[in-house]
């Protein structure tokens, strides 16, 4: 079991885990050692995570998340496997405890008196710095 948050833990065998090989510098070692990880996580199929859990994780997810509902994260920072292991690892359990924190609730307010008068005062003098600006006119 994965520890994500205080009552979310994700069984190792949600993970499946996927070993290619790395672009970029490297050397040899990158021609020939898979050492790139690609996660998958079937968010739908999680037991151990919640309705309103699952629909934050997919909003957060954006692009790294399918049609079908399954979250990939590439982690191909590091050079050797374990630690591009853990990397994703983490950016995952970094994931789904940032969906499971519930966002705070939103109150409506109104502006204050102060702010409404400074607001429009603000106008007026933009309104008369403009009217300035003008071309005078002369009645004959």
């Amino acid at each position: 079991m994965i520890p994500i948050a205080p009552g979310i833990s994700i069984a190792k065998g949600e993970i499946k885990e996927t070993f290619i090989r790395a672009s970029g510098p490297g050397g040899q070692n990158v021609n020939k050692v898979s050492t790139a990880v690609q996660l998958a996580f079937d968010v739908p199929a999680s037991p151990s995570l919640s309705p309103s859990v699952k629909k934050r994780l997919k909003a957060l997810a954006g692009s790294r998340i399918s049609d079908s509902g399954v979250l990939v994260i590439h982690a191909r920072r590091f050079r050797t496997r374990e630690s591009n292991r853990r990397d994703a690892l983490d950016r995952l359990t970094r994931l789904i405890r940032e969906a499971a924190r519930r966002p705070k609730k939103r109150f409506r307010t109104r502006p204050t008196c102060l702010s409404v008068r400074k607001r429009l005062e603000n106008k007026k003098h933009r309104s008369i710095v403009k009217q300035r600006r003008q071309r005078l006119r002369f009645e004959r």
